[in-house]
């Protein structure tokens, strides 16, 4: 579809992201729009107009395949949709748009951050009406940040802490004392949501590794047993990020909003932003994911690895500040600048070759909602062939296994595996 000169920012460029703006800036691009709005309803002929955003659905992706390097990666287009006020179908959506950019220019002027769930109470008390659910304002929001292409963050809106890291890492932030992340207990040291706050935080380690955990019972457990004293490493976790994975009734959506349900999350985007900060600053330790051998684990690493729909045009921004990737069934915003670490999360396990070590008792069978995740990981372009093998084994044996399950060796069994993997160098 044409876009509407008056809605637009930088569409003179084939890729498109949200930029990280000043308070100031992104107020400005608020009154902008609203200007135009206006004028609109003032013209001779006056008319509501609609907003043009960015479409951040699968149809507007693209696939650079990699030809030096084995690097590929999606980004959006300039393609854009229309909400009008005019259409049944879109009219609500529309005034929510401009009911979130009132709220966020409040924000702004009050110097004030807040969570998208402190929001959606706020516009509930405001505008019980229109927001009637935490998605319907997460929606909203990606539809402000689609029209003003300006990031979450540039609009005063911040991340909840929901990951937490552990062991041979310490954190010094601005004006503070240094955390030693190995002494937090099994609680593990909560990640600031704060962008901020993440960029300036001072990191040092003696860590040979960095271990991301799927589930948070999994990371209470290495950590209560201080596997890190054995192994040296860092463990992290995104917390209640994975639960999202396992609700089937949210999820059983069609193929293509599959996927983009479990993984829209912009704590998880922070989360992987955290993960680039450790990235850059210790280059040469690898980073290996344990997940469940499921397609839900499975779609949980590559959000990891190449990030997520729900950040559509902010990915660029919040990934990676080097080098962010996505998959096919991930059209994310991309800009590839040098070699990052982005790439280089491995999977070291639950995988295939594991089955051997688990009781066939323990194996579940896989749901339909397992089918729908592992179809659309399938029809990815990108998904790299070992991933592939993996999900085709899941399907011919219609089976999935938990990491939990190899708690049939003793509960102490899981820093054994994950030495033996490290040692033997099976991870992909």
């Amino acid at each position: 579809m044409e876009e509407d000169a008056s809605m637009k920012f930088f569409s003179d460029q084939n890729t498109s992201y949200a930029d990280i703006l000043p308070p100031r800036e992104a107020r400005a691009r608020i009154e902008v729009s609203v200007l135009n709005l206006l004028r609109a309803l003032n013209s001779p002929d006056p008319a509501i107009s609609h907003l043009s955003l960015i479409n951040r659905k699968r149809s507007n992706s693209c696939v650079n395949q990699g030809i030096l390097t084995d690097v590929s990666y999606v980004f959006l287009s300039t393609s854009f949709t229309k909400s009008s006020l005019t259409n049944a179908k879109t009219a609500k959506a529309f005034v929510r748009v401009w009911k979130v950019m009132e709220m966020c220019f409040q924000i702004l002027l009050q110097e004030k951050r807040v969570t998208q769930r402190e929001l959606f109470y706020k516009l509930l008390c405001d505008s019980p009406d229109l927001f009637s659910s935490q998605i319907e304002v997460n929606r909203s929001v990606q539809d402000v940040v689609a029209l003003l292409r300006c990031s979450r963050f540039s609009l005063g809106i911040i991340a909840s802490t929901r990951g937490l890291v552990a062991g041979r890492l310490s954190l010094q932030e601005p004006g503070k004392e240094p955390v030693d992340c190995s002494a937090c207990g099994s609680s593990g040291f909560p990640i600031s949501g704060d962008l901020n706050l993440l960029d300036s935080t001072i990191m040092t380690s003696d860590a040979r590794y960095i271990i991301l955990v799927e589930k948070h019972a999994i990371f209470h457990r290495l950590v209560e047993d201080r596997v890190f004293n054995h192994i040296p490493c860092v463990f992290i976790t995104a917390k209640g990020y994975p639960d999202i994975a396992t609700r089937s009734n949210k999820i059983l959506k069609s193929d293509n909003k599959t996927i983009y349900n479990i993984l829209n999350s912009l704590e998880v985007e922070l989360f992987r932003f955290f993960l680039h900060r450790m990235s850059i600053t210790f280059p040469h330790l690898p980073i290996l994911a344990l997940v469940d051998w499921n397609p839900a684990g499975l779609a949980i690493l590559c959000t990891f690895k190449f990030g997520s729909i729900g950040m559509g045009l902010e990915a660029y921004r919040y990934g990676t500040k080097t080098r962010t990737f996505a998959s096919h069934y991930i059209p994310t915003v991309m800009m590839v600048f040098d070699s990052s670490v982005a790439c280089n999360v491995k999977w070291i396990g639950l995988r295939g070759d594991d089955l051997n070590l688990i009781p066939e008792e323990s194996l579940v069978p896989l749901k339909a909602k397992d089918s729908q995740i592992a179809k659309s990981l399938l029809s990815s372009k990108i998904l790299q062939e070992n991933y592939r093998e993996e999900l085709s084994l899941m399907i011919e044996t219609g089976k999935r296994a938990e990491i939990e399950a190899l708690y049939c060796h003793g509960y102490n069994y899981l820093g054994k595996y994950i030495a033996t993997k490290i040692v033997q160098g099976k991870y992909i």
